[in-house]
């Protein structure tokens, strides 16, 4: 059977990525591409290619509808096993279906699949009972060697980060376990724009008052309580009118228009200030019935203005929508996305599509920052060359003025360097071939008391020796309880040199000083000072050992001040024993 559609390069691209992989692995992958990139014709064309069972998974039926279709349309029959659609088909050699639906009716998915493919994948969490791998686990007890595709335009999860490990262009986005492991294809969505597949957003400022959601209380996934935004909208009333006539006014030379706003009380209030009969309201209560007679009228252009309160995020499809008021406050980037996204299809005639953004959300959408939640509000993505590997990780952190890095939260490098494969059996020759591992340079770390062994900052057993190391809080705990013993939260330290010896001075949030020496003609003292602090000068992104004291002092704005200092009394002075960096424990860090 020969396609209906010629891919476009990147769909084939994503396609042939996927036959590589799972050619050689059974470990869980994702593709990256943006909304409106075509993600059901790369899965129609991974469904028609599979020989064996597959299940097409997505968690609303919009979407279970749409990638059912483009299976279809290559003259092939699938079935449809979702309640929404009151289909409960499971017998074909493709099944697109509803997470919920399966999830509800497990009993009858007990065939052997041979993959599982995943839409909107990042809705995957990693929880063992979440229903997405409920159906997973029973799969597998089927067939051990499942392979798991995800699809997705957002990779990330606001409580979790990056929903994968490894990367194919060589590199880790976390060293812990993600609901995937690997990336195998992802495309930008500037690449998109930039070749004419996707309309070129316009990101507009407002240019009336925009509302302002930074006093209110975020929960773990960084949304807000509804309560607490229907109650600072009501006291905002005149910048919402205010919003409105700007959205109208800018809306005479648009097509379609969609805002999204915070919370039905604001969604209601929005469309009491629209023209009654060119705007439709869509919340999670409107009936299904009229939810979907509003969005045909809308598609058909007899509507101008669409308001809706979290439901048309995924599974929407208006390619004439130009116009996008984002109403609404979100930290989630992968939320902004799809809103945005929502606009960017291309339609004749179309050239743009306005966004505007009264909420103050600040989300670069061509650059969704690190996947990562931001340590603290003034943190931007930096980049910082791993002394280890030369690989260019990008954390969250902050520059100066000149946009040099002055500090940064990574802990270890994400780039991955070749390591020769274990071997096939016991005893067995080594397999060709080499295996890419983690680059094992820490920025932050953690020294085995043992070994020497550099580790995370959180370890609790060295990964070399495997011998436990000692928990910062109950050196501070012990320390505390001692008479003879003084602990300070270091807001800094200075240095002097007299000859070969370097003085610190470290100084107490609170006025206290403690001071120790190194005497650099000294070979086992210059090794002291150079593992503790040369080894992390610059925030370890430009370690060096010093073999003079006066050397040190000529860097001594890249030197790294401990958190904590501890040392206990002999008699005529304090004696520093132990200097704590990079503290992450529950007493107050210094700043």
């Amino acid at each position: 059977m020969n396609a209906p559609f010629t891919l476009r390069p990147y769909q084939q691209e994503a396609v042939d990525a996927t036959l590589t992989h799972f050619r050689k692995s059974d470990e869980s992958a994702v593709i990256v591409l943006p909304t409106g990139a075509g993600k059901s014709l790369v899965i129609a064309e991974l469904a028609r290619l599979a020989k064996r069972k597959i299940l097409v998974l997505t968690h609303v039926k919009e979407l279970v509808e749409q990638n059912h279709a483009k299976y279809q349309s290559y003259g092939l029959e699938g079935g449809v096993f979702s309640a929404g659609l009151k289909r409960k088909e499971n017998r074909h050699q493709v099944t697109f279906a509803s997470v919920q639906s399966v999830s509800a009716n497990l009993d009858q998915f007990r065939d052997e699949y041979s993959l599982i493919i995943i839409d909107e994948c990042h809705r995957v969490s990693g929880e063992e009972t979440s229903q997405y791998q409920r159906i997973i686990e029973l799969l597998r007890q089927q067939n051990d060697s499942l392979k798991v595709l995800g699809l997705t335009a957002t990779p990330y999860r606001l409580a979790m980060g990056w929903i994968y490990r490894f990367h194919y262009r060589g590199f880790v986005r976390s060293d812990e376990d993600k609901p995937f492991q690997h990336c195998i294809f992802e495309l930008p969505l500037s690449y998109m724009i930039n070749r004419g597949f996707l309309t070129k957003p316009e990101l507009v400022n407002a240019a009336v008052a925009q509302y302002d959601f930074s006093a209110l209380a975020q929960d773990r996934f960084g949304e807000y309580a509804e309560k607490d935004v229907n109650q600072l909208l009501s006291k905002h009333q005149r910048v919402t009118r205010a919003i409105i006539e700007q959205v109208m006014d800018l809306a005479a030379q648009r097509k379609g228009v969609m805002i999204f706003a915070a919370t039905v009380d604001h969604a209601r209030e929005i469309t009491g200030y629209l023209p009654e009969h060119h705007t439709a309201l869509i919340t999670g209560a409107t009936d299904l019935n009229e939810r979907a007679l509003l969005i045909q009228r809308f598609k058909q252009r007899q509507l101008k203005y669409l308001v809706n309160v979290s439901v048309l995020t995924t599974g929407f499809d208006a390619p004439h929508v130009d116009f996008i008021a984002i109403l609404r406050p979100t930290q989630s980037v992968s939320l902004y996305q799809q809103i945005v996204g929502r606009g960017l299809r291309l339609d004749d005639g179309k050239q743009d599509c306005l966004v505007i953004d009264y909420a103050g959300n600040s989300v670069n959408l061509h650059h969704p920052e690190v996947g990562e939640r931001k340590p603290n509000p003034d943190s931007e993505p930096v980049q910082v060359f791993c002394p280890g590997c030369g690989f260019a990780n990008i954390f969250w952190g902050k520059t100066d003025g000149d946009g040099r890095v002055i500090e940064h939260y990574g802990r270890r490098c994400q780039g991955l360097i070749e390591g020769l494969l274990e071997p096939a059996d016991e005893g067995g020759p080594a397999a060709e071939g080499q295996r890419p591992e983690q680059c094992d340079y820490r920025f932050r770390f953690k020294e085995c008391p043992h070994c020497g062994g550099e580790n995370d900052i959180a370890a609790r057993k060295c990964h070399q020796c495997q011998k436990a190391i000692i928990d910062p809080d109950d050196q501070l705990k012990d320390a505390l309880k001692l008479k003879d013993a003084m602990v300070i939260r270091c807001a800094g330290i200075t240095l002097s040199v007299s000859g070969s010896k370097l003085r610190l001075t470290y100084h107490g949030e609170d006025g206290e000083e403690l001071n120790e020496s190194f005497d650099f003609s000294k070979p086992a003292q210059r090794h002291v000072f150079n593992k503790l602090f040369g080894r992390r000068l610059a925030n370890s992104q430009a370690p060096k050992e010093f073999s003079r004291a006066d050397e040190v002092l000529e860097m001594q704005s890249l030197l790294p001040a401990p958190d904590f200092v501890i040392a206990r009394n002999q008699k005529r002075y304090w004696q520093v024993q132990e200097r704590i960096f990079d503290y992450q424990g529950n007493f107050r860090k210094a700043y």
